[in-house]
């Protein structure tokens, strides 16, 4: 049985992705974010929130990617449905979008720069899924 594309929105907002060394504690200001997803490994500490919640100063050691636009897959998802992310990225791969993802417990989160919003849009349109503003 074909699977049904899938619907995703748009979150408003600006995001940003920074990575700290291994062992790093979680920065008090990340949580002042509506949005945060926080990831340690044996090699690093990766933070995924909204922009607004960085500071401009941000402290030496952090790594800090900014303008990033989030696309949220309406969920939750099936824990049994296979390919989400790999229908998606390809379809924005095809298109030149590169991508950060997260993935929840219900559902998963695409990063994309802020510059290639439009293009990342138009290409999962076309590409038969409905996108949503948030």
């Amino acid at each position: 049985m074909k699977q049904k594309k899938l619907t995703l929105s748009v979150l408003k907002g600006i995001f940003g992705i920074l990575r700290l060394e291994k062992g790093s504690e979680v920065p008090e200001w990340i949580y002042e974010s509506n949005f945060f997803s926080i990831t340690r490994t044996p090699e690093e500490l990766s933070i995924v929130c909204q922009e607004s919640s960085i500071p401009l100063n941000i402290p030496a050691g952090i790594l800090t990617e900014r303008d990033w636009s989030c696309l949220k897959v309406e969920g939750p998802l099936d824990f049994g449905l296979t390919g989400i992310l790999a229908g998606i990225s390809s379809i924005l791969a095809e298109n030149g979008v590169s991508i950060f993802a997260v993935s929840t417990y219900d559902t998963d989160y695409i990063l994309v720069r802020e510059t290639d919003l439009v293009r990342a849009v138009r290409a999962l349109i076309e590409g038969g899924y409905e996108i949503r503003k948030s």
